[in-house]
């Protein structure tokens, strides 16, 4: 891995988590990480930050590059991969673009060596879930460099069937997204009650954490663990009664279904051009 060469298409915040998740552990050298977009203060931004070289060619930086990490918007790529030439026959190509599948991307590159990555935001901390599936062409040594990068952020989960993606999409990488919506709703209810917000958001932040913990270790059903703190007329009693009539698990499967339905529908689109949009940190 210290020897192979990284070029990331598209600097943004996920791109920047790899690159530090691989420097923490030392899995790449920065002097062989190229990080390339459309803006140089930002590549001169991780540059500066972490060491690794800053283009805003992107042609230029595939090329060299013995591993090509595909990070932009989903609406950009086929823009990107118009603009990428000459990566090398033997090169990895890994994608953590939404919707886009392997056979787009290999199309649209005229590579054959492709992963598609779903990653999630807490990969920033190295505490993150990544599921990856392989083309047939990606060697058994490129599934281990795979392994490597998509580790750096945390835990990598690989699935032989590439549809999985799409699920990986609504379920895991937008699934802080549910998880940040439920916190800031408890902590509201907390204030509410009359709180402090700074004690709403102690016992709300503790309580999300502790309770993952606790149901990592106790190996058992959640609803086995539901069922512990729920007495029998008690208030948590209540308060799942409302849960339910509000029709909470309903609302989160819908949601969960409508974001793999727009990941299949991303990989469908053409992408809308508009001259005024921006999108500095990816393209």
């Amino acid at each position: 891995m210290l020897n192979k060469k990284i070029a990331f298409i598209g600097p943004g915040v996920m791109a920047e988590a790899m690159i530090a998740g691989l420097l923490r552990q030392k899995l790449a050298d920065p002097r062989n990480i190229t990080a390339s977009g459309p803006r140089e203060e930002r590549v001169g931004e991780l540059h500066m930050k972490y060491g690794v070289k800053a283009t805003t060619d992107n042609a230029s930086a595939a090329h060299e590059a013995d591993v090509v990490v595909l990070s932009v918007k989903p609406q950009r790529l086929t823009d990107v991969m118009k603009g990428i030439k000459g990566i090398r026959p033997n090169a990895l190509v890994i994608s953590i673009i939404a919707g886009a599948s392997m056979k787009k991307i290999s199309t649209g590159l005229k590579h054959k060596a492709i992963v598609r990555s779903m990653p999630n935001t807490p990969g920033q901390i190295g505490e993150g879930i990544t599921v990856w599936a392989a083309s047939k062409e990606v060697s058994e040594e490129q599934q281990k460099i795979t392994r490597a990068i998509l580790g750096a952020m945390g835990e990598e989960v690989f699935v032989e069937d590439e549809s999985y993606l799409d699920m990986a999409t609504a379920l895991s990488g937008s699934g802080p997204a549910y998880v940040f919506l439920f916190t800031e709703a408890l902590i509201d209810a907390g204030v509410h009650m009359g709180f402090p917000r700074r004690i709403a958001e102690q016992l709300v932040l503790q309580t999300i954490k502790g309770s993952a913990s606790f149901y990592q270790g106790a190996e058992r059903h959640p609803a086995t663990l539901r069922n512990q703190v729920t007495s029998p007329g008690g208030t948590s009693a209540e308060a799942l009664y409302y849960l339910e009539k509000a029709g909470f698990r309903t609302a989160i499967s819908r949601a969960v279904w409508a974001a793999y339905q727009r990941s299949l529908e991303l990989g469908k689109e053409k992408p809308a051009h508009n001259p005024e949009a921006h999108d500095d940190d990816n393209g």
